[in-house]
This record gives structure tokens, C-alpha cells and sequence, in this order.
């Protein structure tokens, strides 16, 4: 670069760059969504910005029957992150799609309905109701809850992975991402098996089971006990499957964990990720997201790139 020239970020249009994607049939305008369980139903962030500019919405997960979540304590703090042990409390589907989803039609971007189902086919019922409706764009499957009983099994067995996906395929037209487990000892077969089943992307990834503990009640601090760690301290860990499964399959994958800012984003996108998902940062910063939107266009023709496209998966491996 000569003294005259412009540095990168100069070089290019910041308006003109192409941030768009695609998840099955569904386009979006840029690859920046929310973390179900973290972001509630997205009404609840209207007050700070407009959601609509947002390349995505992932509401919290719903279930076919009301779930009361799981008894408290339901959060601890750590260094470098959170412990959760939600549950999953929801309302059920039908008093969702009733009362809540009217709501969500108003968000002014794209809708992921993450569902959780007891068996495979409860998936499929889920997902049949909410392909009947308007206004759901996407589903997440989430196949990897830690914090439910028998909310890993659907994601530690490649055969029972793609099961799932085959099933829901056979019940909607929907885009569907398979949201996966990093408890495992290797994610890449079960993102094949959700690719042979039909899924259109794979979220990686799903909490680390994790357990904080009180040594001097000499118990758990958790009212269940486990529960799921969140936040910066599992990036590395995410980072480095996102990239495992970019290598596997040729679907998108949508990366999760610890992202708090768009250079976080950008780690991502270099190792793999087509989109990502912003979690535990909304808790305590709750613009992360559409901050993460503002600053990857400067950051992406930094890298003299004019798109997002152009980026994915560049990261030189030694």
C-alpha cells in the first residue's frame, strides 16, 4: 500500500457492502440473529432499536405443553460467562401461537422459531403447527438442550439426528437449522447426519454442560444441579467446531458463543461461519447486536473484501 492509498476501509463503499445470505429459501439482508433463551420474543428489545434491522430473530424455544423451567436458582455468574438452568418455561404452542406470535409479525425481521420436542415425533408435530402459520420464516431444531431431560439425546447420536430432520422435513417446507451439541466428542458426523436429513443450516453451538458449585453449603449452586455455560469463556471451543463443520459439510453454519462485539463476529466468519447468533451479551449490553450489524461492514473492507461471502472460511489454518 502506498502512502496515497486509501487504508481498506476507505477503499470500498461501507454502504455498498453485500452482507446478504441465505438459509435454504430464506434471504437475509445481513447475518447478524439472536441466541433463543436469550433474546425472550424480541418485543422486549424494542425500547433500545429497531429489531428490524436485524438479520434474524431466534425466540426462545417453545414446547407442545406448558413447562413450568426448572426450580431456582436458574443462573450463576462466572468469570467469562453464565450458567444457566432455564428449563425451557414456555406457554406451550398453542397459547403461543394464540397470543404471542400475532406480536412477533410486527418485529420487522425474519422469525426463527426454535422448538424442542420430548420425542421425534413431537418435533414433527411442532413443526407442522408452526409451518401452518404465517410469519415464521424459519425453525431452529433444538436438538441440545443440557438443562431438560433426555434435551442431548437428539443430538449425541448421528442416526437419531438425522431421524429428526428427516421427520420434520416430511412435515414443512420450512428453512430448518439444526441447532447442535458441543457436547460431544466429535460434532462432525451428527452435522452430516443433519445435513443428510434435510437441515438447510447448523447452529453451533448449544451451551457446555457445566457445574457451579458452593463448597461451603457442599452443594450445587444450581437448583438442578448442571446446567449450561454460556459466554466468552466457550468461544475458543465454538470457534473451533464451527470450523470442523465448515470443513465437513456444505451447508451454512451459524456460529454461537461468546460474541460480544463484531470482531468477535468476524472470528467467526473468518473460521466458517455464514451467520452468527449473539447470546449472553444481550443480557448486559442489550444493543450488542444491532451494534455487531453497524461495525462489520468497516471490518469486512478491511479485509479488501466488498462482501461477506468473500470472507467465510478465509482463515489461513497451519
Amino acid at each position: 500500500m502506498t502512502a496515497s492509498s486509501p487504508p481498506p476501509s476507505e477503499a470500498h463503499d461501507l454502504q455498498a457492502i453485500d452482507m446478504s445470505l441465505k438459509i435454504g429459501d430464506l434471504a437475509l439482508a445481513n447475518p447478524v440473529g439472536t441466541a433463543s433463551g436469550t433474546y425472550g420474543k424480541g418485543l422486549e428489545f424494542q425500547p433500545f432499536y429497531e429489531v428490524g434491522r436485524l438479520g434474524f430473530v431466534v425466540v426462545k424455544t417453545i414446547t407442545s405443553e406448558v413447562r413450568p423451567g426448572n426450580p431456582p436458582p436458574r443462573l450463576c455468574e462466572i468469570p467469562g460467562g453464565l450458567v444457566n438452568s432455564i428449563g425451557l418455561p414456555n406457554p406451550g404452542v398453542d397459547a403461543y401461537i394464540e397470543t404471542v406470535l400475532p406480536k412477533l409479525r410486527t418485529l420487522g425481521a425474519p422469525v426463527v422459531i426454535n422448538i424442542a420436542g420430548h420425542d421425534i415425533d413431537d418435533f414433527a408435530f411442532l413443526a407442522a403447527r408452526f409451518a401452518a402459520e404465517d410469519g415464521v420464516d424459519a425453525l431452529e431444531l433444538n436438538m441440545s438442550c443440557p438443562n431438560v431431560s433426555g434435551g442431548l439425546d437428539f443430538s449425541t447420536d448421528p442416526k437419531v439426528a438425522k431421524d429428526v430432520l428427516v421427520r420434520v422435513r416430511a412435515e414443512t417446507d420450512l428453512p430448518l437449522i439444526a441447532k447442535l451439541s458441543p457436547n460431544v466428542t466429535d460434532i462432525r458426523p451428527i452435522g452430516e447426519a443433519a445435513a443428510a436429513g434435510g437441515a438447510d443450516a447448523i447452529s453451533a453451538i448449544n451451551t457446555l454442560v457445566g457445574m457451579p458449585v458452593d463448597w461451603r453449603k457442599q452443594k450445587p449452586v444450581l437448583g438442578r444441579g448442571y446446567g449450561g455455560v454460556s459466554g466468552p469463556c466457550i468461544k475458543p471451543v465454538a470457534l473451533r467446531m464451527v470450523r470442523m463443520l465448515f470443513e465437513t459439510v456444505d451447508i451454512p453454519i451459524i456460529g454461537i458463543g461468546g460474541i460480544e462485539n463484531a470482531d468477535d463476529a468476524m472470528e467467526y466468519f473468518v473460521a466458517g461461519a455464514a451467520a452468527i447468533q449473539v447470546g449472553t451479551a444481550n443480557y448486559y449490553r442489550p444493543t450488542a447486536a444491532l451494534d455487531i450489524v453497524e461495525g462489520l461492514p468497516e471490518r469486512i473492507a478491511s479485509l479488501g473484501a466488498s462482501s461477506l461471502r468473500e470472507i467465510i472460511g478465509s482463515i489461513r489454518m497451519p
